[in-house]
Order: C-alpha cells, then structure tokens, then sequence
C-alpha cells in the first residue's frame, strides 16, 4: 500500500481533541463520530465475521482506513460541486472498474469512492483528455500477441487458449480501450492523492494504514 505524496498529519489543538476529530479537510473537521457510524454499519452487515476485531491492530487500521474513505469522499464531493459536473453524465461502475485488477490500480478508497455517480463523473472529467498513441496500441500487441486472441473450440466443444496471435487490426479497438482504461485509472489516482495531500491533514492515531511511521503498519519487506 503506498502513501501520498506530502500526506500531512497535525497535532490538533485542545478545542479539537475535545471535540475527537481525526481529521481536516480543506479547513473542515471530520468527527470521529463519522468514522465510529462507519464501522458499526460495517459491524452490523453480512460481512461482520471477516472483520477484524475491535481494539486490535488491525481494527485500528480498519478505522485508518475508514477514515482515509470518510476524507476522500469530502474531497471529491467538494471538487465535484466546484466544477458543476451532473451525475446523469456519470459512466457506470463496471465501466470504469471492469476487473479485480482495475479496482487494485486505482486503490481500495478510490475503488469504494467510485460506487458513488457523483465519484464517477469527477473521473469522467479529471480524466477527459487522456488517450494513448496507435504507436502504444501497437507495441503492446507485439509485447501481448494473445492478449486479445479468442478462445479456440476443438472438436468436442471445448474452449481453450488460441495459439495464434490475431492480427492487429482486428483487436486494435480492444487493446486500445484496455490501455486507455489503465490509463486514465492512473492518472485520476494521481489527480486523488494531490487533493488529498493538499487538503487533508489527518489526526494523530488516524493516519493513512500505510503510513510506516504508525506503529499499526506491519507492512516488511
């Protein structure tokens, strides 16, 4: 798990540890009462049994993480209202998040931000001018012959695994919305973590699950 770059933690005054916020966003206090409501519905769904327990180091980075999507939604609801964007034009979830591999490029709070239309049509325009050349269309059918190749059937009606690379013509549409997908997935992860660390600045005890500098990250190389 990385962190953003300049992703800022502040020691809060007293009138702020009175009122127990666990974060800032943009000059706005976030309760931990939000992320205290956010993982009790957790608690309370079908997949309570899988969480960690309370109290425990991995429950606190459970709530590291809740905290990091609770300031991440502020984040994009604020840049979306700026920007007057409509969640009519939003495109749809499976269209920007087709795959496992999809959600991992963007990351896991902007893969559960992006559930949300108004998320989704922030993306649609941070993204809007991201495209990729017919020479990168090219070099990756020649470095991923069979990415693209349909499954063969034998003579019992099995499918298995084409052999022969089809020619670039006929996936050049394909391959050209694959790389254009990954494309714009990193470059709205990076547009996101900007914002973040321009307008976040996260609480003691509350800082992003990543963070090697808190002492709940057992992350090791």
């Amino acid at each position: 798990m990385s962190v953003p770059v300049g992703f800022r933690s502040f020691a809060p005054p007293a009138s702020i540890v009175a009122a127990r916020v666990v974060a800032m966003v943009d000059g706005v206090a976030v309760a931990v009462d939000e992320v205290d409501a956010a993982e009790a519905r957790l608690r309370a769904g079908a997949r309570s049994a899988a969480l960690p327990a309370s109290g425990t180091s991995e429950g606190r980075q459970l709530r590291r993480w809740l905290t990091q999507l609770i300031v991440t939604e502020r984040v994009v609801a604020a840049e979306a209202v700026r920007r007057g964007l409509r969640v009519t034009d939003a495109p749809t979830q499976a269209e920007l998040l087709p795959d496992a591999t999809a959600c991992l490029e963007v990351g896991s709070v902007a893969a559960a931000t992006l559930a949300n239309p108004q998320a989704r049509a922030l993306f649609a325009d941070v993204t809007t001018d991201v495209w990729v050349s017919a020479d990168e269309v090219a070099g990756y059918h020649a470095r991923n012959p069979l990415r693209f190749a349909a499954p063969r059937a034998d003579r019992d009606g099995w499918r298995s695994p084409s052999t022969v690379g089809p020619p670039l013509q006929q996936v050049r549409s394909a391959i050209a919305e694959h790389l254009v997908g990954a494309a714009r997935r990193r470059a709205f992860r990076v547009w996101l973590d900007a914002r973040r660390a321009a307008l976040v600045q996260l609480a003691p005890g509350y800082e992003h699950p990543g963070d090697p500098r808190q002492p709940d990250n057992t992350h090791r190389h």
